[in-house]
């Protein structure tokens, strides 16, 4: 993230410090999930715990500068799926974009789902950013009659992060093709009666 406007600029010895603990962040994260102590993370740098408090003065603090760009691409993809000629798909291609960025590590389909809703949270505006792309998306394929209309937004983003949930707890070895087929029973279900829409997944 950028550096709040009219703030002292970091010294480069900062600087340098805050990047080496999120590259080993991201490491850490993927390899023992969100819940990776913070004290390995700081130690694995070389640096004490109280470094990487001064940067990152909570876990959720740690987690926003790690996934900030991640976040932000699928709201950006999200707004630009608004033009795709087909409201359905591009609702269902960002649902696949958004279930494999929440899955990245162990444990962030957990942390998005209360992050969402506690407004203190230093996640929390990433988040929204993702579910008002997410609830714009469903709202045009609505309206264009390939999504039923008594889904809300809310509800859409409850099921999609169940499906996050079960596919984090799977790998792709034990449950080959186990995300097109959690994404089609779902698409199936939120299909009005004869509109003949195929799953995500199967040929039109």
């Amino acid at each position: 993230m950028s550096e709040t406007a009219g703030a002292r600029p970091m010294r480069a010895d900062a600087r340098r410090n805050k990047e080496r603990l999120l590259a080993e962040a991201r490491v850490a994260f993927a390899a023992r999930g969100t819940g990776a102590s913070l004290e390995d993370i700081a130690g694995r740098c070389g640096l004490g715990i109280g470094t990487l408090y001064r940067h990152f003065p909570t876990r959720q603090a740690l987690l926003e500068a790690v996934l900030f760009e991640q976040f932000s691409a699928l709201a950006v993809s999200g707004r630009d799926l608004l033009h795709h000629r087909s409201a359905r798909e591009a609702l269902i291609t960002w649902t696949r974009a958004f279930v494999s960025t929440t899955t990245t590590y162990r444990g962030l389909t957990a942390t998005l789902t209360a992050t969402l809703r506690d407004r203190t949270s230093e996640l929390h505006a990433s988040c929204e950013a993702m579910r008002d792309a997410g609830a714009g998306l469903l709202a045009r394929a609505q309206r264009a009659g390939g999504i039923r209309p008594d889904i809300e937004a809310t509800e859409f983003l409850t099921l999609i992060s169940g499906i996050a949930w079960a596919h984090e707890q799977a790998t792709s070895t034990d449950h080959p093709g186990q995300l097109d087929r959690l994404l089609g029973m779902v698409f199936d279900g939120l299909t009005p009666t004869g509109n003949g829409h195929s799953s995500p997944g199967k040929s039109s």
